[in-house]
Order: structure tokens, then C-alpha cells, then sequence
């Protein structure tokens, strides 16, 4: 299974969300939680890295941006996450 990195805050009712589905599909020991929560500079790596956006939570699985907690849930339901997990 892909490493799969997920940048986070402490009061995100989406980042629960999504953690929720990524366990529900047998990811829980691939989840790479990052909490920016009161850190300025991981806040800024997470903006960099996702090409710009602020909102969280940003998931990538391995080195592909996968996007929000909406992007997640739509690569779900076309069928395509199982297919990332697995690569």
C-alpha cells in the first residue's frame, strides 16, 4: 500500500472524514498525519506542496496530490482510490 500523507488541523470536522474513510478502506498504517494546526512553517510546506491551496485537509497518496476531503470521496465513488492505494 502507497504512503499516504494527510496535512490536518485539530478542529477539522473534514480531516476526520477523510481519515475515516482511508481506515475504512485497511489504510490506517499507511496514514502519514501531519497537524498544522499551530505551526506556520508546515502550513507553508502544505501550501507549496498543494500548489496553493489552504484549506485542509490536503491528502497525497504517495507523491500524487490527491486534493481535499471531497476529492478523496470522489475518487471513491468513480472507483479509482482502491486502485491508488494498491499501486
Amino acid at each position: 500500500m502507497q504512503k499516504i500523507t494527510i496535512y490536518t488541523k485539530d478542529y477539522c470536522p473534514y480531516c476526520t472524514k477523510a481519515k475515516g474513510l482511508l481506515q475504512r478502506k485497511g489504510a490506517s498504517d499507511a496514514i502519514v498525519e501531519i497537524d498544522i494546526t499551530h505551526d506556520e512553517n508546515l502550513q507553508q510546506e502544505m501550501i507549496t506542496k498543494s500548489g496553493g491551496r489552504r484549506t485542509v485537509p490536503q491528502i497525497f497518496i504517495g507523491d500524487t496530490h490527491v486534493g481535499g476531503c471531497d476529492d478523496l470521496h470522489a475518487l471513491e465513488a468513480s472507483g479509482k482510490l482502491s486502485e491508488m492505494l494498491a499501486k
